[in-house]
């Protein structure tokens, strides 16, 4: 596998790619584009991307604006915009796939979004008109309820009270606060991302992992969110194969509960998704105990679509 960075300039942003290729003389039958969660980086996707490059798939992920290096400084970190962030994030996303499809031509692609990363996707597909070869979501929130109208009314309020680019405890609170609870007694602040320590502490002591996002954040990604819990929305989701896995001990989807749910709801609407809960899993699949085979599923599933 070969690893390329660059940065691809945008409006005032320059974003940080990430291109992961197979080896000489192996033909790329195929793209994959990523979309990483909140607060982390696409670095972070490398082994992912060794297991699809090894199935003759390239590999493309950026850092969010407001992510990795794609901001600025610490103090960027956790912010898209003053006004309208959320469509730059789109904008962001759309633009790096065009440079990838222009780079690699004319191959089937699909489309992978975790967590924050799968919020992404499903409106970029919405408003795009982007029709990949197939989709794949992973840690998705799913369909959460009354609470995201409760957290719009403490965004708001927070929003008032310290600003755009004001960083509140209080909201990091209520979206992460409890998630630690099912894994008592807890030894770092986020157990809940992966039953294995080193993935753990390996997120938390790197520098672009775990940082508080900004009240703008919270605005543009919850209101994000709540697009996703209608059907009018969904509805205009392209007409493809999807694939959704979660772990069932995932708090972000509500214990396989909420992503059940999404699952239902796409399915009501005619779209075809096929559904995998592992098992004792929490919120980031790929950095599991059992990611070989996670990893492994995920290739054979994209490999199978792409292929056809």
């Amino acid at each position: 596998m070969k690893h390329e960075t660059e940065g691809l300039p945008g409006d005032g942003v320059t974003t940080h790619v990430h291109v992961w290729t197979p080896d000489d003389g192996q033909p790329v039958r195929g793209l994959v584009q990523v979309l990483h969660g909140l607060a982390e980086h696409a670095g972070r996707y490398e082994g992912l991307a060794a297991g699809l490059c090894d199935a003759g798939l390239a590999v493309v992920a950026h850092d969010h604006r407001g992510h990795g290096r794609s901001a600025a400084g610490p103090d960027e970190l956790g912010f898209f915009g003053d006004r309208d962030g959320w469509g730059a994030v789109l904008a962001d996303s759309a633009r790096v796939r065009a440079h990838a499809r222009a780079r690699f031509g004319d191959v089937p692609w699909a489309l992978l979004g975790h967590s924050m990363g799968s919020v992404v996707a499903l409106h970029d597909l919405a408003t795009s008109g982007a029709r990949p070869t197939a989709v794949m979501l992973s840690g998705a929130t799913g369909k959460v309820g009354a609470l995201l109208r409760i957290g719009q009314g403490l965004i708001r309020v927070e929003l008032r009270r310290i600003g755009a680019r004001g960083r509140s405890k209080l909201l990091n609170a209520t979206a992460f606060g409890t998630y630690n609870r099912a894994f008592r007694p807890n030894r770092t602040q986020f157990d809940w991302l992966s039953g294995e320590a080193a993935q753990v502490d390996a997120y938390v002591g790197d520098p672009l992992c775990g940082f508080l996002p900004t009240t703008s954040l919270w605005r543009d990604l919850v209101g994000g969110q709540a697009l996703l819990q209608t059907d009018a929305f969904l509805a205009r989701l392209p007409r493809v194969p999807y694939a959704v896995i979660a772990g069932d001990l995932d708090p972000v989807g509500g214990k396989g509960r909420q992503v059940e749910a999404l699952v239902k709801m796409m399915r009501k609407l005619g779209l075809q998704v096929d559904l995998r809960m592992w098992p004792g899993g929490r919120h980031e699949m790929f950095h599991e105990t059992n990611r070989a085979d996670v990893v492994a599923e995920t290739v054979r599933w994209l490999s199978s679509k792409l292929a056809a």
